[in-house]
């Protein structure tokens, strides 16, 4: 039980009683398990969705000397600005608006995803938000392309 709470746990980012309940829910299924959690941290990251973004980075990226990205990524305070996932988030975001081109913030939210076709942009800061605990935004971007 122990190593599927601490695996569990791994897979997901959630805390230690959370895995634990969920596990207790899913009868020690762990698929299942990973599935109620999804779940949860997804009505969490709506409830969030209101709060204000007073912190954020600038990430710049530039793929093949072709394409250059700055993006302004949003949170609700420095020290998950700070963090490593948020910061990864950013990249990846970045790397995402140079392979897709979206217009503006409302298309690239809706687009799939280029590392997991099955996951939409959306869903990807969701699963941030959910981690992290605050609410994250993509506040603007711009793409320049030659």
């Amino acid at each position: 039980m122990l190593n599927d709470i601490q695996k569990l746990r791994e897979t997901t980012g959630a805390g230690v009683m959370e895995c634990k309940k969920a596990l207790g829910e899913a009868g020690d299924d762990f698929d299942k398990a990973i599935t109620i959690i999804r779940k949860k941290s997804l009505a969490g990251a709506t409830k969030r969705g209101g709060r204000a973004t007073g912190a954020g980075l600038l990430e710049s990226y530039i793929h093949n000397e072709r394409v250059g990205v700055l993006l302004e990524l949003r949170c609700e305070t420095d020290f998950v600005a700070r963090n490593s996932l948020f910061r990864e988030l950013a990249h990846n975001l970045a790397m995402q608006i140079a392979a897709v081109g979206s217009e503006n913030v409302e298309e690239l939210l809706k687009s799939p995803y280029i590392k997991d076709e099955s996951l939409i942009v959306d869903a990807l800061i969701k699963q941030a938000i959910a981690k992290l605990g605050e609410n994250i935004k993509i506040e603007r971007f711009c793409r320049y392309e030659l």
